[in-house]
């Protein structure tokens, strides 16, 4: 059969898609029409709505005019389908009227149009990006070089260098400081960009993680209305999605300018207390470089760790609220100064930059939620445990090598290093599983316990429990500090938080008794007592009782050193204290069960990993409240 002579379908209406205004009518009565194309409008909720050309065809009827309302499915156009060969006819003039684009033409027409469409840039997109580039470093060159030249960066300088490239996902770019009724909104967001805050989320070494960092070149990091908005976003989206925060804290605390809101004091703002409220749940990360003060302060100190830039200043008020209480005239760099607040605790990491800080901080989040990774080699050859001990059981030795060579090589992170400094505490990778380590200094009273190392050592294990890092212990200690000088710390309340805290870890504790174990303080340092780890072993060094020997044989046998003659007295008591010595010798300490084991030195990082391989794989209890001690 000819083509032109195949049957072509009936005329049929086409109706109303919508109930709506009919408000253009495009076409008329025996018009060629090409599919697609657009035969009338309606308007329906503010949207305009198309009617098009299910094909090739003609317009037989059209039965609405423009104006009139039609109801979903009334008929509005009657088309009548045409003939392949007809339809390229499609757009040809009527008498009197100039030719018209073939439908070929007007789809080629209108595909160009479209290109061209797409890539321009609309009015309102336009706009977008004109405001966006105002939240960016680059529309600040002069803050931008005083910051530099100051030695320090700016807050999303900071924040590319964690963050795995192109993770960041910005949130309140646009907000500017509550003052719009007393400075012009251009001003505002030339000059407060982000409110001071910048905040989102982002990736570290491909883990998901959260990060608000406050901008001194903006108020001077000072915390706003909107930017307290922000933060609390942030801080519920942590709470929700179980994020890492990393917090850049620099800054002056509560910003008084602000005057857009119908307040007071604002002491209903929940930011602080939504930060504490992560603590334990998330890891959290704080940074500081340059002044922080007030607000800005107290957020710092509810980080897990605070990581410190060499001259940075910290406190709970800054020179201005100092002056103000009457306490007198101070420069803002004496307040806290770094090289202070390390040595009572409130700094756990010193670094000479920020670049060095947002490695630490890399380095803690991967330690905290990775636990297990390739293992590495260990740091040193471990044969050289053999002698890391001096032969005279009362010389000194760095406990810091017997980490370092135990652990991953490059895996220690030291914590606190310049507070409590009869302990050392770090976290690591053994054959790399993530760990907490803790180590008796005897450099430092002998490596006796004194009021600091047991707080060092009491959140030390919060920590470990809190991440599910399981604790290492290297024990080399002659107890608690005594005597009048350290009762006057609370010496009583501080040991105690020591077994508090031990009787509600969940995670599994290892310990390695180097040297001296001796009374409470070892039980302290083995969570509690030797039996309370999975495994307790011991050097062949060991030495073991319920006070330092010594101080035993002294005490225990006054009577017998009383009645000795005096030239025959050191001598008894030389003998009698080696027999203390013998007795409480690792191996007979074993023998009687209250280690489980005595090892090569040598064998130390394979004994451990294997205890902490087995120790490992249960699942940990739920965790449980308790009252601490101090």
């Amino acid at each position: 059969m000819d083509v032109q002579q195949q049957r072509v379908p009936a005329a049929r209406w086409l109706a109303a898609g919508v109930h709506g205004v009919v408000i253009g009518i495009e076409v008329q009565v025996g018009d060629l029409v090409a599919h697609g194309q657009v035969l009338l409008v309606q308007e329906a909720m503010k949207m305009e709505v198309p009617l098009e050309a299910p094909g090739a065809g003609r317009i037989v009827a059209i039965a609405a005019a423009v104006g009139e309302v039609a109801a979903e499915g009334a008929q509005l156009v009657e088309f009548e389908p045409v003939a392949a060969a007809e339809a390229a006819q499609a757009g040809a003039p009527r008498a009197g009227e100039a030719a018209r684009p073939t439908a070929g033409a007007e789809r080629a027409d209108r595909a160009e149009d479209d290109a061209r469409a797409e890539r321009a840039e609309r009015a309102d997109q336009g706009r977008l990006r004109e405001r966006r580039a105002l939240t960016l470093d680059a529309a600040r060159p002069e803050m931008v070089a005083r910051r530099h030249a100051g030695g320090l960066r700016m807050a999303r300088e900071n924040i590319a260098q964690l963050l795995d490239a192109g993770s960041f996902t910005e949130y309140g770019a646009f907000a500017v400081a509550a003052q719009r009724s007393r400075r012009p909104l251009d001003e505002l967001q030339r000059q407060t960009p982000a409110d001071g805050l910048v905040t989102g989320s982002g990736r570290v070494d491909g883990r998901p993680v959260a990060v608000m960092a406050y901008d001194y070149t903006v108020l001077a990091g000072t915390q706003g209305m909107l930017n307290h908005k922000k933060s609390d976003r942030l801080l519920a989206l942590c709470a929700r999605q179980r994020w890492p925060l990393v917090l850049w804290a620099e800054g002056g605390g509560g910003r008084p300018g602000d005057v857009d809101w119908p307040g007071v004091a604002g002491l209903d703002c929940t930011t602080f207390a939504r930060l504490a409220g992560l603590s334990g749940q998330v890891p959290l990360v704080g940074i500081v470089a340059g002044r922080c003060f007030a607000g800005n302060a107290a957020l710092l100190g509810c980080c897990d760790v605070v990581v410190a830039v060499e001259g940075a200043s910290i406190g709970m008020g800054g020179p201005a609220m100092i002056e103000g209480g009457g306490l007198g005239r101070v420069e803002a760099d004496a307040v806290g100064p770094v090289d202070t607040l390390a040595k009572v605790g409130v700094i756990d990491a010193r670094v000479p930059d920020e670049a060095a800080a947002g490695e630490v901080a890399r380095r803690y989040l991967s330690l905290v939620g990775e636990p297990v990774i390739a293992a590495a080699p260990p740091g040193a050859d471990v044969m050289t445990l053999r002698h890391a001990l001096p032969e005279n059981r009362n010389a000194l030795y760095d406990p810091r090598r017997i980490v370092q060579t135990v652990m991953d090589a490059g895996s220690v992170l030291e914590l606190r290093r310049d507070w409590g400094t009869g302990l050392v505490t770090a976290l690591a990778r053994l054959e790399g599983r993530a760990v907490a380590v803790a180590a008796s200094n005897p450099r430092h009273l002998g490596g006796a316990l004194d009021a600091p190392a047991c707080d060092k050592l009491a959140r030390f294990m919060q920590l470990a429990d809190a991440h599910g890092l399981p604790l290492v212990t290297f024990v080399d200690t002659p107890g608690f500090m005594v005597g009048p000088d350290s009762e006057k710390t609370a010496m009583v309340r501080h040991a105690g938080r020591l077994f508090v805290n031990a009787a509600a870890l969940r995670v599994p504790v290892a310990s390695v008794v180097l040297r001296r174990g001796y009374g409470l303080g070892a039980m302290a340092l083995t969570a509690g007592h030797f039996h309370a780890p999975v495994a307790t072993c011991a050097w062949p060094s060991g030495e073991f009782g319920p006070m330092g020997l010594e101080g035993a044989v002294r005490l225990g046998f006054r009577k017998e050193l009383e009645a000795a003659p005096p030239g025959e007295r050191e001598a008894l008591f030389r003998r009698l204290l080696a027999e203390a010595v013998q007795r409480g010798e690792a191996l007979n300490m074993a023998s009687h069960l209250e280690i489980d084991d005595v090892i090569d030195p040598a064998h130390t990082r394979a004994w451990l990993a294997r205890v902490l391989a087995a120790a490992c794989a249960a699942p940990l209890p739920p965790r449980r409240g308790f009252i601490d001690a101090w």
